[in-house]
């Protein structure tokens, strides 16, 4: 098998593995510091990144917050929803 077969392969693979993405949800109780402080802690936000996420949630009702596989993503939403927070792991 060619390299070039091989990287093709694995990019492939690659991509159908992180093909997911938490979707954080607006509601009308947690605090916009509550929100950023969960991303930050959980998703391992920066701060700005945080506060972009947030801002987006408020105005647009939702925004994909960490992309990944379905392993890697479901303690981290399990986490924001065990926080509060409404989040859902979507296929992209």
């Amino acid at each position: 098998m060619t390299k070039e077969l091989t990287k093709e392969k694995t990019l492939s693979l690659d991509s159908i593995l992180e093909n997911h993405s938490i979707v954080l949800f607006n509601d009308e109780v947690n605090t916009f510091d509550h929100v950023i402080n969960s991303l930050i802690k959980y998703c391992k936000h920066s701060q700005i990144q945080a506060e972009q996420c947030a801002h987006i949630v408020h105005y647009n009702g939702k925004c994909h917050v960490k992309t990944g596989n379905i392993a890697k993503l479901k303690p981290i939403c399990n986490a924001l929803l065990d926080n509060g927070l409404s989040a859902e792991i979507t296929k992209n």
